[in-house]
């Protein structure tokens, strides 16, 4: 069988969100390929070049290159779907942009469905393209892949006619990267880098409106009234309609107690979320949560939004807080502050044993064994 993959969401070179689920997909698909090498061969689509940390090709994997930019999946991928000789025998998309033509059966991932929800959060173009977009999918699909059980009860509530074709197929995280192992030299290399003075909070993400920044903002000048010599670090590119978030620190006099660090590197991450004291994620939504989950990993306690996808992932593991009110963000931050060492270790322990639940192999596993079950051959 031949499995084809748009493999453009993975090949960027500063990933987040999207981009990691799918270059870690991509990975682990070819990290078990000894599992499926004698049934299947992988062809993966790009716009451009493969990044030079994608997989390796072999025998089993390649790569198509079909130079393009705009609408390429409607320009370029869906007429050699459609008129290709060599066509594959199910086509995989990792995001909610599937080519809406195909003679080929196609599988995609839906992340979440908050634009829905929350439309004023996202620019006019973003919003009806990702509305009707992922609708189309949805609807054209053979099977769809939901990153949690809470997404996939957003997409039945929105579109119950899907009901019968999604399979849940949560994030995983890389073990050997994330976990409670990390050399203190690293943390020490990497807060002073971006100049991090003594205990800190750590906020990881794109800079958006669905993260709350501005509620965590808020909520951090209230930490400081009981804890003044502590710092909020918020790591993540600049996304959209994030002008606001420094207009209120500005206004918040925070311009010393919170440190903005821009893109993270995936080579750094470990050693920022082991040395932060507690990661805070008070979003509006999720689809999952994976930074929630690496943190978990690396023995850092976790304050999060009170949301179905972040239960999910944090499960007893979690400190939970309602987004919508800033003093009780506020209050989930100090209770990790105010825990003695005992409660404190019995918080990280639950963490961990909550993030042994997820594994990127298990990711890959399932989704090849859902696109074997929708192939035409």
């Amino acid at each position: 069988m031949l499995i084809g993959i748009d493999g453009n969401e993975a090949n960027i070179e500063k990933r987040v969100g999207v981009n990691q689920y799918a270059f870690e997909l991509l990975k682990n698909i070819h990290k078990l390929q000894e599992e499926w090498k004698n049934k299947h061969k992988v062809i993966v689509y790009l716009s451009s070049s493969p990044q030079k940390d994608l997989p390796k090709e072999n025998a089993q994997w390649k790569y198509k290159v079909i130079l393009g930019q705009k609408l390429w999946v409607i320009t370029k991928m869906m007429p050699r779907l459609l008129f290709d000789k060599e066509k594959p025998d199910v086509f995989f998309t990792p995001s909610h942009y599937i080519p809406p033509l195909s003679t080929v059966p196609r599988v995609c991932t839906i992340h979440d469905l908050g634009y829905l929800k929350f439309s004023g959060q996202f620019k006019r173009f973003d919003f009806w393209q990702l509305k009707y977009w992922t609708a189309i999918s949805l609807f054209v699909s053979k099977a769809i892949i939901a990153v949690s059980n809470s997404t996939k009860r957003d997409i039945v509530r929105h579109y119950p006619f899907v009901s019968n074709k999604i399979k849940v197929t949560q994030h995983g995280y890389d073990k050997a990267r994330f976990n409670t192992h990390i050399n203190n030299k690293d943390v020490r290399r990497v807060k002073n880098k971006y100049s991090i003075v003594g205990d800190y909070v750590l906020f990881i993400s794109t800079l958006k409106p669905s993260k709350n920044i501005e509620g965590l903002l808020g909520a951090w000048k209230l930490v400081l009234n009981d804890y003044p010599q502590h710092q909020l670090v918020i790591a993540g590119k600049k996304g959209w309609l994030y002008e606001s978030i420094f207009k209120k620190v500005k206004k918040l006099k925070l311009e010393d107690k919170v440190v903005f660090t821009d893109f993270i590197l995936e080579e750094e991450k470990p050693a920022l979320i082991y040395g932060a004291k507690t990661f805070v994620l008070p979003s509006f939504w999720e689809g999952f949560g994976m930074d929630a989950l690496t943190s978990m990993a690396c023995g850092t306690p976790v304050v999060v939004s009170n949301i179905e996808a972040l239960r999910e992932v944090t499960g007893k593991a979690g400190v939970f807080v309602d987004p919508y009110k800033i003093k009780d963000i506020a209050r989930g931050i100090k209770d990790v502050f105010s825990m003695d060492k005992n409660n404190y270790q019995d918080v990280v322990n639950k963490g961990l044993i909550q993030a042994e639940k997820f594994s990127w192999e298990d990711t890959a596993r399932k989704t090849i064994k859902l696109l074997e079950q929708q192939s035409s051959v």
